[in-house]
C-alpha cells in the first residue's frame, strides 16, 4: 500500500463516522493488534480531530469496560475475534455507538438487540460510506488532545495519560535529530501500538515516509517474517534481546571445539574494534557473523531498545554479532516516549544517553535514600522532566496528575538517576518498589530481576523480600526448550514441564546459573536469590501478573505465589539459624 493508498482509505475512514454522526472531540477506541487499519483509523483520528483510545487487544472484559466508559468512547474498531467478547458486556458500555469490524464479512456480522441503539458495521461498509461521501479535513489545533493512553501501572485501576498532537509531535521532532530514518527503511510493527514506544516509532516512519510492514500476529513466528519483510530497522525490548542473546551463547557453548573457539577470537577482534574506533575487519562477519544476522533477515541497520533496563554486556554482543547502530533509550507514557537517547558513535554502555532535544532533565535530591546533587563521583536523585513533550495530565484524575507534576511544570518519574561525563543519564534506582531485608539492607528488585533475565533458563522473575527476613527468594517462569534441553543433558525423566520445575536438580541448575550471573553483574550478596521455585506458566496480562507494559504487578505477584514464597522460607530456615519470618 503506497502512501497514497493510505491516505485515501484515511480520508475514507474519517469521512465514514463523521457521516454516522460521530462529533469533533469524540474518543476512538482501537481494541486489535497491530495491522495497516490501526495506523489508517488512527490517522483519521487525526484528520477529523477525534481521540485515539488504544485498548490492549489483551484485556479482559472489566479493564475494557472500565475505560470504554471512563474515556466515553463512542466507536469501536476491533477483529472479529474481539467482537463476542465486547458483545458479552455490550449493556455495560451504553456510551458506544458504533462497532466497526475489521476483515469480518456482512453475512458473518451479528445484529445487536432492537432495544439496544448500537450498530455494527464492517471496516470495508464504512470505507465504501465514508468513500462515496469524502468529508473535508477537520485539522486539530496543537493543543488538542491526540490521544488517551491508558497505563495499568503495577497497582491500581489503569490511568488514562492525554497526550496532545502538539506532545507527539515535539517528541518526534526532538527524537529525529537524534535518529535518522529514510524513505528507503523498512520497519517491522510487532511491539504493541497501544504502547507510547510502538506509537511515537509510527510517527517517525510517517515523518520520514519509511515503510512498514505487520507481523503476522504470533510472536513466535517473529523471525519467520522478518526473513520475508527483511526490515532494516528493528525496534525491540530487552526481554526480547536477552532472549537472541541466551540463544547465541547457547548454540556457541554447545557447539563447542573448533567453532566455539573460533567464535570467541571473531567476537573478541570486534569488540576491540569497535571500542577503539576502528572498522572491524570483514572477514569476521563472513565467517561467524552473517549467519546470526540472517536471523533477523540480514539488512537490519539500526535497532533501539527501550521499555526497561537493557543490560551493558547484551548491548555490546549486540553491536558485535550484528555490526549496526544499535542505542538504548529512556522514556514513557506522561513524556509522550522518549526522554533521552544514546548518541550515534558513543561506545560507552550502561546509560540511556543525553536528552532529546524537546526536553529538559535536572536531577532532585532524595535525602530518605542517600541520594543528592552533592554526590561524588556523580550527581544523583529522582529524573524530573519538563517542555512541550510532557502529558496534559491523568484524564479525570486531577489528584493524580498533582501527584507527579509540579507547579513549574516537571514531572516528577520516580526513577533515580545520575550524570555521567558528557551529559549521559544513567537509570540507578526507583523511589518505589524498594524494600529492607531483616538486616537493613535496601533492595531494588528490578534492578536484579534485570540481570538475572539473562539467565538462559530464566523467561521471566519475581524477586521478593521483606524486612522479616535476611534474604531474598525467587519464581522464575522458565524457557521450556532450554530446561528440557539440560534435563535430557542430565538424562532426567519426567512427564510434564510442570514436574520439571518441581524437580530439585533442576531448582539447583537455575539457582547456581543465576549465582553465576549475578557475580558477573557484581551483585553483592544480600542482593543474590537464595532460594528460587520454578514455574511452567508464564506471566501474562491473563493471570493478572503483568501489566500491559509487561512489568509485574508486584502485589498480585506476592499474592498469586505465596504460598511458593512461604515454602521458600520455611526451607532456608532449616538451613540458616537466622530467622526467616515471612510476611505472607
Amino acid at each position: 500500500m503506497t502512501y497514497g493508498e493510505a491516505g485515501t482509505s484515511r480520508s475514507a475512514i474519517g469521512s465514514g463516522l463523521v457521516d454516522f454522526g460521530i462529533q469533533k472531540g469524540s474518543c476512538i477506541g482501537l481494541y486489535f493488534i497491530n495491522r495497516p487499519e490501526w495506523i489508517i483509523v488512527d490517522h483519521a483520528c487525526a484528520a477529523y480531530s477525534y481521540i485515539s483510545v488504544p485498548l490492549y487487544d489483551t484485556l479482559g472484559p472489566d479493564a475494557a469496560s472500565y475505560i470504554i466508559n471512563h474515556a466515553d468512547i463512542q466507536v469501536i474498531f476491533c477483529l472479529p475475534q474481539s467482537l463476542s467478547s465486547l458483545l458479552s458486556f455490550i449493556n455495560s458500555i451504553p456510551s458506544v455507538r458504533l462497532i466497526v469490524v475489521i476483515g469480518g464479512s456482512e453475512e458473518n456480522i451479528p445484529s445487536v438487540p432492537s432495544s439496544n441503539y448500537q450498530k455494527i458495521v464492517t471496516f470495508s461498509k464504512l470505507y465504501e460510506q465514508g468513500h462515496s461521501n469524502l468529508k473535508p479535513f477537520c485539522p486539530p489545533k496543537p493543543e488538542d488532545t491526540a490521544t488517551i493512553c491508558y497505563t495499568s501501572g503495577t497497582t491500581g485501576t489503569p490511568k488514562g495519560a492525554v497526550l496532545s498532537h502538539g506532545n507527539l509531535i515535539a517528541n518526534a521532532a526532538g527524537s529525529s535529530l537524534n535518529i535518522q530514518f529514510y524513505p528507503s527503511d523498512v520497519y517491522i510493527s510487532y511491539l504493541p501500538l497501544a504502547h507510547i514506544y510502538e506509537r511515537v516509532n509510527q510517527v517517525l516512519l510517517v515523518h520520514s515516509g519509511s515503510a512498514c510492514g505487520f507481523y503476522q500476529g504470533d510472536n513466535l513466528k517473529l523471525t519467520d517474517d522478518m526473513a520475508v519483510l527483511r526490515p532494516t530497522l528493528f525496534a525491540s525490548v530487552p526481554r526480547l534481546f536477552n532472549r537472541i542473546y541466551a540463544g547465541v551463547m547457547n548454540a556457541v557453548k554447545t557447539s563447542g571445539g573448533l567453532k566455539e573457539r573460533l567464535f570467541n577470537v571473531a567476537y573478541s577482534a570486534k569488540m576491540q574494534a569497535i571500542c577503539s574506533g576502528k572498522t572491524p575487519s570483514p572477514i569476521w562477519d563472513r565467517l561467524v557473523f552473517n549467519k546470526i544476522k540472517a536471523k533477523l533477515g540480514g539488512r537490519v541497520r539500526f535497532m533501539c531498545s527501550g521499555a526497561s533496563p537493557l543490560s551493558p554486556d547484551v548491548l555490546e554482543f549486540l553491536r558485535v554479532c550484528f555490526g549496526v547502530l544499535i542505542v538504548e533509550g529512556y522514556g514513557m507514557t506522561e513524556t509522550s516516549c522518549t526522554v533521552s537517547i544514546m548518541n550515534e558513535g558513543d561506545t560507552l554502555t550502561g546509560h540511556v544517553g543525553s536528552p532529546i532535544a524537546s526536553c529538559e532533565i535536572k536531577l532532585v535530591d532524595v535525602p530518605e535514600m542517600n541520594y543528592t546533587s552533592e554526590d561524588h563521583p556523580y550527581p544523583r536523585g529522582e529524573v524530573c522532566i519538563r517542555g512541550p513533550t510532557i502529558f496534559q495530565g491523568y484524564f479525570k484524575d486531577e489528584a493524580q496528575t498533582k501527584e507527579v507534576l509540579d507547579d513549574d511544570g516537571w514531572l516528577h518519574t520516580g526513577d533515580i538517576g545520575l550524570w555521567l561525563p558528557e551529559g549521559r543519564l544513567k537509570i540507578i534506582d526507583r523511589k518505589k518498589n524498594i524494600f529492607k531485608l531483616a538486616q537493613g539492607e535496601y533492595i531494588a528488585p528490578e534492578k536484579i530481576e534485570n540481570v538475572y533475565a539473562k539467565c538462559k533458563y530464566i523467561a521471566q522473575c519475581f524477586v521478593y523480600g521483606d524486612s522479616f527476613n535476611s534474604s531474598l527468594v525467587a519464581i522464575v517462569a522458565v524457557e521450556p526448550e532450554m530446561l528440557k534441553a539440560w534435563a535430557a543433558s542430565e538424562g532426567i525423566q519426567y512427564d510434564n514441564l510442570q514436574q520439571l520445575c518441581a524437580n530439585p536438580r533442576a531448582r539447583a541448575a537455575v539457582l547456581t546459573d543465576m549465582d553465576e550471573i549475578g557475580k558477573q553483574a557484581q551483585l553483592r550478596g544480600f542482593e543474590s536469590a537464595k532460594a528460587v521455585t520454578l514455574v511452567a506458566e508464564p506471566f501474562t496480562m491473563e493471570n493478572g501478573l503483568l501489566t500491559p507494559t509487561l512489568k509485574v504487578k508486584r502485589p498480585l505477584a506476592k499474592a498469586f505465589f505465596a504460598t511458593a514464597i512461604a515454602d521458600m522460607y520455611a526451607e532456608l530456615s532449616k538451613l540458616d539459624p537466622t530467622p526467616q519470618r515471612s510476611l505472607l
